[in-house]
């Protein structure tokens, strides 16, 4: 029996696919339509090949091109217009670096937000400072813990104000990041990512409607009925919640507020994740050290914060229905927020302690109606400042000190 890498092996097979080649070159022949190529030369270079541009109506194309592409867009606009759709500006991670950028920019001893989307819709920017006299920085992030920006914060030394933090308990103490990488684009971000953000900001997102992130065609694409895979549990993205203003001043979204289907939608998809604990949590060995790890993450952010005289309160929005259920359920006070502030030493506005904070209108149990908003944040800032609960954050030193005659 031959070797399989017999040379005398290798030398046959290599005569024979020779004189294949050989036998079925004499036997093909191209189409004269077929352009010749490099192993019709052997030897000769490929020629560059000319092609006749054919002769065509070629500015009437493109002038039935771009009137096509702009009734397509037309109508796409007029589309969700009729949604109650208006332009507006968008969240993106350049609208946040902006609004981040002004710590660096000389406003370094500013009021801070930091959280969630309920910091974020229900804090409104012109009722605090019509109490307060000062307009806030809003940095709060949906769906997103406030510890990636509160740590951000901590290691500028050019940050020296005070910081409003939101403790939303799943989010606070699951440590969950859906936007974290805003911190990363503001501190990579160049030339190139500042002008885009200008020209979106400035010349598309108060034109257009359509250019919200929610209505743009792949979205809608994704959000069809299309088959599910066996096994997985229903996952619906999360619509659009919000009205952003220029410094991101945030409201929630009228539709979400008087169309009693679009609410239910929202709440729907609320409720897919209030079928068991957290992840991550699902013991309470586990839940304890997630709790236990999120709270050593802020004292240290907050020991950071305090050694430069920032001053840190925290607050804890209201929440109301199925979702405030879930949170007492998995989430309760005891072991969240009075943990957070027994182990802090730092003061906190719970909405259950204030009675000019609850009973207000939740549409879909997460954020408050844009009434309700206005009210909410009246009386925050006036219980905060009632309370003189920016002089209880501030550190012993800085406390002496103002003290002293």
């Amino acid at each position: 029996m031959r070797s399989s890498t017999s040379s005398s092996d290798a030398a046959a097979t290599d005569g024979a696919a020779t004189f294949d080649a050989a036998a079925d070159a004499d036997r093909f022949e191209r189409p004269g339509f077929v352009r010749l190529t490099a192993s019709d030369r052997p030897g000769v270079a490929q020629p560059v090949p000319e092609r006749d541009v054919p002769a065509q109506p070629w500015r009437r194309i493109f002038v039935l091109a771009m009137l096509g592409a702009a009734v397509l867009l037309a109508g796409w606009e007029a589309y969700w217009r009729t949604w109650d759709a208006t332009p507006g500006y968008r969240n993106s991670a350049g609208a946040w670096a902006e609004q981040r950028a002004r710590i660096n920019a000389g406003e370094g001893d500013a009021t801070v937000l930091v959280g969630t989307s309920r910091v974020l819709f229900d804090v409104q920017l012109p009722v605090w400072e019509q109490v307060t006299g000062e307009r806030p920085i809003q940095l709060a992030l949906e769906g997103t813990s406030p510890l990636p920006v509160l740590e951000d914060l901590a290691a500028d030394p050019d940050f020296t104000g005070r910081v409003l933090v939101d403790v939303t308990p799943d989010l606070f103490f699951s440590g969950y990041a859906y936007r974290g990488d805003a911190v990363k684009h503001y501190h990579d971000r160049g030339p190139a990512q500042r002008i885009g953000h200008w020209l979106s900001k400035h010349l598309l997102e108060t034109r257009l409607a359509f250019y919200d992130p929610d209505f743009a065609l792949p979205t809608v694409l994704r959000r069809q009925a299309w088959p599910a895979r066996d096994g997985l549990p229903p996952r619906t993205r999360v619509r659009k919640l919000m009205v952003l203003g220029p410094d991101r001043n945030t409201h929630i979204w009228p539709r979400v507020e008087f169309d009693a289907a679009y609410r239910t939608l929202v709440q729907d998809i609320w409720a897919e994740d209030f079928g068991g604990p957290l992840p991550g949590m699902h013991t309470p060995a586990l839940k304890r050290a997630a709790i236990d790890a999120q709270i050593a993450r802020t004292l240290k952010a907050v020991d950071a914060l305090r050694a430069r005289g920032v001053r840190v309160v925290f607050v804890r929005p209201p929440s109301d229905g199925r979702y405030y259920a879930y949170e007492q359920q998995h989430l309760p006070r005891a072991e969240t927020w009075d943990l957070l502030l027994a182990r802090s030493g730092l003061p906190g506005v719970h909405f259950e302690d204030h009675p000019s904070m609850r009973g207000l209108e939740l549409p879909e149990w997460s954020h408050l109606s844009a009434r309700d908003a206005r009210r909410y944040t009246a009386a925050l800032a006036t219980t905060i400042e009632r309370e003189r609960l920016w002089d209880a954050a501030a550190p012993a030193a800085t406390r002496t000190a103002q003290r002293a005659p």
